[in-house]
């Protein structure tokens, strides 16, 4: 088993950083839309008086989505107070997306960035890799490697209550990485196992898309897949009458029917099929703010009279399915699990980090003296991933306070050129440490902690929002993304000083000798 732990970590250790990583940035994507997205950052208060659709608000979609078979909105709440629209413009390929805001309709100028939510939380499960999905391929794989580490751990490890309690900082840095390794692994165990596995639930239909023909042994694929659809996730279809409708949809009454079909709860999506047509109809689900699963109820009412023509609500398997969607995307309001949530993602990113820090460091020498060049190819490949993926993301964050509003180059608009922000800082890190090698820990870690600290400056600076200010102001999510950059300036320039401090390479000899027996190696 011990080989089985070591190898399966090696190999897919950087993509699993990566996918842990983004999604435990993803816990608070929204907070980081705020940071990323000035405009978006309403008073508080505009969340406290009600919401009003018919309108300034429905006048302003109008115009916008003036020929589209459909347009949606995500309606505001507590973590994103604005009305997000989107929509497919006639003979277009890709969809719109606007911001609007919820008082006035006027749009928001933030269409230019994809944000946390829509650059960061995609790339933890997708790594925007869309060909053939091999980016959830990938973060499957991920996952399957997450639970092979955690099982096999489990089994290699003789002690497993004493590594509990058992972490050594100032022992040399085979052991110290390897107490630490064993630490997060411990502590987090049941996270681990949990997120790993719900991830793989999740995208059930993706990795295994032949359950729809099971389930409807009888129909065609096609068939099967449009009955899964209806019966499995509640889509419901009605076609165009081809001719005008009599009057204009109610939405704001329809919001109250939902009200009182989920007493205590609210509808968070909104969207309209075939606008202007007399068969068009409102599609509404409920949020899930208020319950652990990411329930799929809907209302399907006639846009004209508002009589209800469809409801759905999940059966018992599908139920559970969302109940462990939910537990994994954790979109309840709860702030408490929240930032435990996020802890336990960056514990996560420890245990991996420290894993590849224990491998080298228990076979540099032995490699040195046998001619070997894996610790080389490993190292690059771990500082790529770990301050490199860091830092990367410290990228991302800098161009999108630097570019200007309508920036583009060689074809690319704004929001293309924040993601070539991130991939070329990430494709430099990993030359830099092919490159420099060992040295470059220390040159990285200190890179990140100096970019970090721009990032506060620089959103102080372009936005007229610095720490104190959001804090005064009820910008929660704002100060939370300052505030985690500050934190992490701070634990990256001690670690890139403790780096420096060590530099001066240590005898073979006494490197050797801090090597634990082959008993002891869990990593």
């Amino acid at each position: 088993m011990t080989w089985l732990h070591s190898w399966s970590g090696l190999l897919i250790g950087s993509l699993l950083f990566v996918v842990f990583w983004m999604g435990t940035l993803s816990v608070f994507d929204r907070e980081i839309d705020r940071w990323m997205m000035p405009d978006t950052r309403l008073d508080p208060a505009v969340l406290h008086a009600p919401l009003v659709l018919d309108g300034p608000v429905s006048a302003q979609i109008e115009r916008l989505t003036r020929g589209a078979s459909q347009w949606s909105v995500v309606l505001p709440y507590e973590r994103a107070p604005v009305l997000r629209l989107s929509w497919r413009p006639p003979g277009s390929a890709l969809p719109e997306r606007r911001y609007l805001h919820p008082r006035t309709g006027a749009v928001l100028n933030e269409a230019e960035t994809l944000g946390g939510s829509g650059f960061i939380y995609p790339f933890h499960y997708s790594l925007h890799l869309k060909w053939k999905d091999l980016g959830y391929w990938l973060a499957g794989l991920a996952g399957l490697a997450m639970l092979v580490g955690v099982v096999s751990g489990v089994v290699i490890h003789r002690k497993l209550l004493a590594d509990f309690f058992l972490f050594r900082p100032r022992k040399q840095l085979p052991r110290a990485s390897l107490d630490l390794h064993n630490l997060t692994g411990v502590l987090l165990l049941p996270f681990h196992f949990g997120i790993a596995l719900s991830g793989l639930i999740v995208f059930m239909g993706i990795y295994w898309p032949a359950a729809p023909w099971a389930a409807y042994p009888g129909a065609g694929p096609v068939a099967a897949q449009r009955a899964f659809q209806a019966e499995g996730m509640g889509v419901y279809r009605r076609t165009p009458a081809g001719r005008p409708a009599e009057q204009a949809p109610r939405l704001d009454a329809l919001l109250d029917q939902a009200r009182q079909h989920w007493p205590g709860s609210e509808a968070y999506f909104l969207r309209v099929w075939h606008p202007g047509d007399a068969n068009s109809y409102v599609e509404l689900r409920r949020s899930p703010q208020d319950q652990v699963p990411l329930g799929l109820e809907q209302l399907y009412f006639d846009a004209a009279s508002g009589t209800l023509l469809h409801e759905f609500n999940e059966a018992p398997v599908m139920r559970v399915q969302r109940f462990i969607s939910g537990l994994h995307y954790v979109q309840f309001k709860h702030w408490t699990l929240r930032w435990l949530y996020f802890a336990a993602g960056l514990g996560g990113c420890v245990m991996i980090g420290t894993g590849f820090v224990f491998w080298l460091e228990s076979r540099r020498v032995r490699h040195a003296r046998q001619g070997l060049r894996g610790v080389r190819v490993v190292e690059a490949l771990s500082i790529a991933t770990l301050p490199g993926v860091i830092g990367a993301t410290l990228a991302f964050l800098l161009a999108n306070r630097v570019l200007p509003a309508q920036a583009g180059f060689g074809g690319l608009g704004r929001a293309e050129l924040e993601m070539a922000a991130f991939y070329l800082s990430w494709l430099l890190s990993l030359a830099h440490a092919a490159w420099r090698g060992r040295p470059a820990w220390a040159t990285q870690v200190q890179a990140v902690a100096i970019a970090a600290v721009a990032a506060v400056l620089l959103n102080a600076l372009t936005t007229g929002m610095p720490l104190w200010r959001s804090l005064q102001q009820g910008q929660w999510g704002v100060a939370g993304v300052d505030t985690a950059l500050l934190c992490l300036a701070a634990l990256s320039a001690w670690t890139a000083s403790r780096l420096r401090r060590h530099a001066p390479r240590r005898k073979a000899v006494g490197l050797a000798s801090a090597v634990p027996p082959p008993g002891e190696r869990h990593a």
